[in-house]
C-alpha cells in the first residue's frame, strides 16, 4: 500500500517504487534460505550497485546520484516492505551508517581509490565503533591507534559489527589521543589487513541473514593514506552521522510494519471466526486502525525530521525523538500482528514471527531508546 507523504517527489516515489518492485522480486521470495545461511548473497547487492542503489547519498560527482536524508528515509522505508530486516540492515550499513564516514571525510584520493566498489557493490562496508565497554556512548571507546612511522598500529577488539564477517572494508574508531575523550580517529581497514580477525560471528535473536561479527585488531598496520579525516576528529564525524543511522533504522521499521499491518488486515478478512470473519470484531478491527494511525504518525515523524536535516536545520531532537518513539511503536505494531495471527504467528514458518523477532532490535540499536529520550530532554530545557 502506498501511503501519501508531503516531503515526497516524482523522483522520490519513483527510488520508492523501483526498491520495493526490486525486494518483492528479489529478496522476499529467497529471503527464508539467507535466513538459514546467515547472509545475504553478494550478487543480490552486485545486483543492487548496477541499478544505482548504493549511491543515492554519494556526490554526482563520485558516481553517485547525490540526494539528500529524504531519500534515504524513502530508500528505507522501501526496503523494509520486503519483511526481512537482515536483509535491510545490510544494504543500509553500507549505503546510510557507513559510506557516510567516506563521503563526509574522504579525500578525493580515498574517494576515487574506494568508491567505485562501494557503489558497484564490490567492497562492502562495515562500520566499527562499538566495543564490549562503549556502544552509544561513543566516547567511551579503548580501542587504541598509535602513530607508527607512516601510518598507525591499531590494537583492541570490536562487537556487534554488522557485515564484517562478509564485508571488505569496516570504517573503524580507535582513539588516538589518550588524554582527550573525545580524542578518536577513522580509519579504513580492508578485511585482508594482516591482525584484522573476526574472532566470532554472533547469532542473534534476530536480523538472521544479516552477518554480525566480534573482530580483533591485533596490531593492524595502516598507512597514513587509511586514516579518514582529520586525526583526533573521528568522535565528531560519528556524531554528524547518528541522525542518519537513526533514521534509517527507524525507516526500515516503519516500512516493516506497515507489511506487517498489510499482511494482518488479509490474514483477518480471510480468517473465519465467530460465524464471521476475524476483521468483523470491532475489538481487532479499531486495534488495527490505531495501529495504522500510529505507522502513519511515526512515518510522518521521520520525514520531517529528514526534511529539516535537508533544509540545514539541526534535527537531533525531532530524529532522536522519532527513533525513541518510532521503534517502540514498530514493537507494539509487530505485537498486535503477532496476536491476531493466533498460534500461527507464533510457527517459524510465519512470516510475522520472523519480523516481531528482527523488529526488537530497533529500540537498542543505533541509540537505545533511553539514550534517545535524554537527547530529546537534554534540548527540551529552557534556556536560562
Amino acid at each position: 500500500m502506498t501511503h501519501r507523504n508531503a516531503y515526497m517527489s516524482d523522483e522520490l516515489q519513483q527510488i520508492y517504487d523501483q526498491t520495493v518492485d526490486f525486494v518483492s522480486k528479489e529478496v522476499t521470495p529467497n529471503g527464508d534460505t539467507w535466513e538459514q545461511e546467515g547472509k545475504v548473497p553478494r550478487e543480490t547487492l552486485h545486483q543492487m550497485g548496477s541499478l544505482g542503489m548504493l549511491g543515492l547519498r554519494v556526490p554526482e560527482r563520485h558516481g553517485g546520484l547525490g540526494m539528500g536524508p529524504l531519500a534515504s528515509a524513502t530508500f528505507s522505508e522501501a526496503l523494509g516492505s520486503s519483511t526481512f530486516a537482515g536483509f535491510d540492515v545490510t544494504v543500509l550499513v553500507h549505503t546510510d551508517m557507513s559510506g557516510p564516514h567516506l563521503v563526509n571525510s574522504g579525500s578525493d584520493e580515498q574517494l576515487s581509490q574506494w568508491m567505485p566498489g562501494i557503489l558497484s557493490g564490490e567492497t562492502i562496508l562495515s562500520i566499527g565503533v562499538t566495543e564490549p565497554d562503549a556502544g552509544s556512548d561513543v566516547a567511551g571507546i579503548r580501542s587504541s591507534a598509535v602513530k607508527d612511522g607512516d601510518g598507525w598500529r591499531i590494537n583492541g577488539t570490536k562487537t556487534f559489527i554488522t557485515n564484517a564477517v562478509y564485508g571488505d572494508m569496516t570504517i573503524l574508531g580507535a582513539r588516538t589521543d589518550p588524554d582527550n575523550k573525545y580524542g578518536i580517529s577513522m580509519f579504513l581497514v580492508p578485511a585482508e589487513t594482516d591482525g584484522f580477525s573476526v574472532s566470532k560471528k554472533l547469532d542473534k535473536h534476530g536480523w538472521l541473514c544479516s552477518d554480525t561479527a566480534e573482530l580483533v585488531l591485533d596490531d593492524v598496520w595502516v598507512p597514513d593514506s587509511q586514516l579518514l579525516g582529520e586525526p583526533h576528529r573521528g568522535f565528531y564525524a560519528t556524531m554528524q552521522n547518528f541522525q542518519n543511522e537513526r533514521m534509517v533504522l527507524v525507516g526500515m521499521g516503519v516500512g516493516a510494519a506497515q507489511a506487517a499491518i498489510d499482511m494482518t488486515n488479509t490474514y483477518a478478512q480471510d480468517r473465519k471466526a465467530f460465524g464471521g470473519k476475524l476483521f468483523d470484531l470491532g475489538a481487532i478491527r479499531q486495534r488495527m486502525a490505531m495501529n495504522q494511525a500510529k505507522v502513519d504518525a511515526a512515518r510522518s515523524l521521520m520525514y520531517h525530521a529528514a526534511w529539516l536535516e535537508e533544509q540545514g536545520i539541526d534535527n537531533v531532537k525531532e530524529m532522536s525523538g522519532a527513533k525513541a518513539w518510532g521503534c517502540e511503536i514498530v514493537n507494539e505494531v509487530m505485537y498486535d500482528c503477532l496476536q491476531f495471527h493466533g498460534g500461527s504467528g507464533y510457527m517459524r514458518e510465519s512470516p510475522i514471527e520472523r519480523m516481531h523477532r528482527d523488529a526488537r532490535i530497533l529500540t537498542i540499536g543505533g541509540g537505545a531508546t533511553e539514550v534517545m529520550l535524554e537527547e530529546v530532554a537534554k534540548r527540551s530545557y529552557s534556556a536560562h
